[in-house]
């Protein structure tokens, strides 16, 4: 059965995403985690792991500050120390982390706190240790301070401060990754829809792309699709042209597409908290022969990689049917790494499992029903500069997998053509009205 795509609003009459039943059924798979571990606790400083732990968010604006804490005690509730008026927000807005029983009971999982701002605030200050002290009382409240604490990312005045107070300190990414590689229903259909979204700003940019447009104008079409669609966060649009496209540098500018240019992009975006990432790549204007070559040896390697996923295969059996990186002229997997590659989608772009020739064959992880990652390939074309770049994100179904990345990929679209060639005569786009209606996108030159 199809994933469903449903449209942004609750609805009375339609059973659709269910928001309390998705910060529930994260929360106890993060409970499941915990307990698998070694660890009594975790606690988090990364903003994807505190929203799925306590289904709050401030904003993009603190992603990068690690200024925000919260904490997961075995058998006990989440806690989270925010920055500012957000705990008083928290508390108002956020029912779900109240614990008060109105008899003394436990109080809200929603507290004033702040860490140190990535070393902004004055060493002296005493805020690191400020944070290790709540840290400290909470696991001792819970008969915890003698068990290892998980920490997932930290400031070194931070882990120093929490092991002045005698903590033992471990890694704890592990226990929210192991949490985040199967997907709810609700986080599948969330995906779902933030690639529906990335589906309509391709056909935006299709329709704009063509000679004379620049790349940085190309990241402004797509982010105003997203925004006026309800996206709460352009993570990036990687714009790449012309010559930049072989070596892959990752970064748009403000190149001038040119007639005859290869273009890919990625589009990645947020819809309430969960990413897409989503390569295209088209021809303007016309395309080569070195192109169209370069473009299908891309979409082979995508289809070979596709056909093998279902529940039981490994990320080992999807990467050896990629080519080695000195095949495609990088010197070993480090270099090319990224290129021919897979990753796990979700509150973050990249998460579990990972495909890689650089770990995969060694350090392979076993596909199951519910994972839901994106698998992207590159191939440099024989011109020495062009490239194509393709990349699906896919659900893993109970004996296969469905694809949730819709617009056309199967060939090389080629936008913003003003003439055309059929049978080897030029027709104005008018004349060839008719031939764009059966074959719109097939390359022609």
């Amino acid at each position: 059965m199809a994933i469903h795509t449903y449209g942004p609003n609750a609805v009375d009459w339609e059973e659709r995403i269910d928001l309390d039943r998705l910060r529930g059924q994260r929360l106890a798979r993060l409970r499941e985690s915990l307990n698998r571990s070694d660890l009594g606790a975790v606690l988090s400083f990364d903003f994807a792991n505190i929203r799925y732990m306590t289904a709050t968010h401030i904003g993009t604006w603190a992603m990068d500050k690690l200024i925000r804490f919260a904490l997961l005690v075995r058998d006990g509730q989440p806690v989270v120390w925010d920055f500012g008026s957000a705990a008083r927000h928290h508390q108002l807005y956020n029912p779900w982390l109240d614990y008060s029983d109105g008899e003394g009971g436990p109080p809200t999982g929603a507290r004033a706190g702040i860490s140190t701002l990535r070393g902004a605030f004055h060493p002296d200050a005493g805020i690191a240790e400020d944070v290790a002290v709540k840290i400290a009382a909470e696991l001792h409240d819970h008969g915890l301070a003698n068990e290892p604490l998980g920490v997932d990312v930290a400031e070194m005045p931070v882990l120093a401060a929490l092991r002045a107070e005698g903590i033992d300190v471990a890694d704890g990414q592990q226990v929210f990754l192991e949490a985040r590689r199967i997907k709810t229903g609700d986080e599948t259909a969330l995906l779902t829809q933030a690639c529906a979204m990335v589906d309509a700003a391709y056909e935006e940019l299709y329709g704009y792309l063509r000679p004379g447009v620049r790349e940085n104008e190309c990241v402004g079409v797509v982010a105003k699709v997203l925004y006026d669609l309800g996206s709460e966060y352009v993570e990036g649009v990687n714009a790449i042209s012309g010559e930049r496209c072989s070596p892959h540098p990752h970064v748009y500018s403000d190149r001038l597409i040119r007639p005859g240019d290869p273009a890919f992009f990625d589009i990645l975006h947020s819809h309430l908290g969960y990413r897409t990432c989503y390569y295209r790549t088209f021809a303007v204007g016309s395309a080569s022969r070195a192109q169209r070559d370069a473009y299908a040896r891309c979409r082979e390697y995508m289809d070979q990689a596709i056909a093998l996923v279902r529940p039981g295969a490994t990320t080992a059996d999807i990467v050896r049917v990629w080519p080695r990186a000195e095949e495609f002229g990088f010197a070993d997997e480090t270099a090319a790494f990224a290129l021919q590659y897979g990753h796990g989608v979700g509150l973050s772009i990249w998460e579990k499992p990972i495909f890689s020739r650089l770990v995969s064959l060694d350090h392979p992880e076993v596909l199951e029903e519910g994972m839901v990652f994106a698998l992207e390939t590159y191939w440099p074309a024989a011109d020495g500069w062009s490239a194509a770049r393709i990349e699906e994100e896919l659900v893993v179904t109970a004996d296969g997998c469905e694809v949730i990345t819709k617009f056309p990929a199967e060939d090389l679209l080629v936008a913003g053509r003003k003439y055309w060639t059929v049978g080897g005569e030029l027709n104005t786009r008018r004349e060839a009205q008719s031939h764009l209606n059966t074959s719109r996108g097939d390359g022609a030159s």
